[in-house]
């Protein structure tokens, strides 16, 4: 009986890889691939040393159970951070670790589930079909028609989380960023009781550093003065670089974004309900990636509670995570090298 239990326990304790580790062949336009030499120091060589190095750290990490090994997932964190291979492994740790420690929060992605399509018809948040000049695609938000009484923050940070998962998937979208465009009006108080402080800096910090997304514009109209305080704390968590991409207006025709890029209700050409379909029909294309996401795993007992919980500084390199507190971060020093401190978009 004894020896049943040790095999059982040995083969949930085995390492599973939900995709294997493909030959990358570079599906961005030309532009794209300047754009992300230029920005994101990525060239052929440095993206394969860079995936190898991932692998090898992800296959030897003791904490990771399930992992994807496909380009497309490892990329997004290289990119996200300039291809740092030791701030990327820091980012891809974090964010698995944030999935499955924060549960119901960021699982079950899934568009089809009732409340999620609710929160999606409404229009809570979705993709404009169009891009910008600089090719990027634009997120908008009316967080106003999210009922606080009805639904919970669980469901806010899921539909968010479908959003965002769906398109990093996209490589375009890894490289050359998305714009953001909010609408508060509707917003009150009864909102800002969703989240304690404590979750709320923990959503706002781990959003900017652990989310691989790269944040270059963000609007903001219709915002009421009773929840000025809160944006205030908000905008006091990010990063300056992140702050002065903020801009906030009193009317739609203040704000300085193409409007044809936004629904007609918006000074647009396109009805919102149009462009909620074609973002369902996006949404559906990548369903079945992102719920593979689902069964991604690390072993939450090698992880302190302050990580588990979100703290930022709990995993950074030499604190708490396998890339430098054993012999495992020891040999990778040697393949990933570069530990150099950078600003990153």
């Amino acid at each position: 009986m004894a020896f049943a239990q040790i095999r059982t326990m040995s083969k949930r304790l085995q390492k599973r890889y939900l995709t294997e580790a493909d030959e990358y062949k570079c599906p961005l336009s030309e532009e794209t691939q300047t754009i992300a030499s230029e920005e994101l120091r990525e060239t052929e060589s440095a993206r394969t040393q860079a995936l190898q190095a991932l692998r090898s750290w992800m296959e030897q990490n003791p904490k990771l159970l399930a992992v994807r090994l496909d380009s497309n997932y490892l990329l997004r964190f290289l990119r996200a951070k300039k291809f740092s291979v030791p701030m990327a492994q820091e980012a891809i740790e974090r964010y698995l670790l944030l999935r499955q420690s924060w549960g119901i929060a960021f699982n079950q992605l899934d568009y089809k589930l009732p409340i999620m399509m609710e929160l999606l018809e409404l229009g809570f948040v979705f993709v404009s079909p169009f891009k910008d000049k600089g090719g990027r695609r634009v997120v908008i938000y009316r967080p106003g028609v999210f009922d606080p009484y009805k639904y919970t923050n669980q469901d806010m940070c899921r539909v968010m989380g479908i959003c965002y998962e769906t398109l990093m998937e996209d490589e375009e979208t890894q490289v050359r960023g998305v714009v953001h465009f909010a609408d508060g009006g509707g917003v009150g108080f009864p909102h800002l009781t969703l989240f304690t402080p404590k979750e709320a800096v923990r959503i706002v910090k781990n959003g900017e550093r652990t989310v691989p997304v790269r944040h270059k514009e963000i609007y903001g109209i219709n915002v009421h003065p009773t929840i000025k305080f809160a944006l205030d704390f908000g905008m006091a968590l990010i990063s300056e670089k992140i702050r002065k991409r903020v801009r906030l207006y009193t009317s739609i025709n203040d704000v300085e974004i193409d409007q044809s890029l936004l629904p007609k209700e918006y000074g647009g050409v396109m009805p919102m309900k149009e462009m909620i379909e074609l973002w369902k029909e996006q949404l559906a294309k990548k369903r079945d990636m992102v719920l593979l996401n689902d069964k991604m795993s690390v072993r939450l007992e090698m992880y302190s509670e302050a990580a588990r919980e979100g703290a930022i500084s709990a995993l950074r390199s030499g604190a708490n995570t396998c890339a430098g507190a054993d012999a495992v971060g020891d040999a990778m020093r040697g393949l990933t090298g570069n530990f150099r401190k950078l600003e990153v978009d």
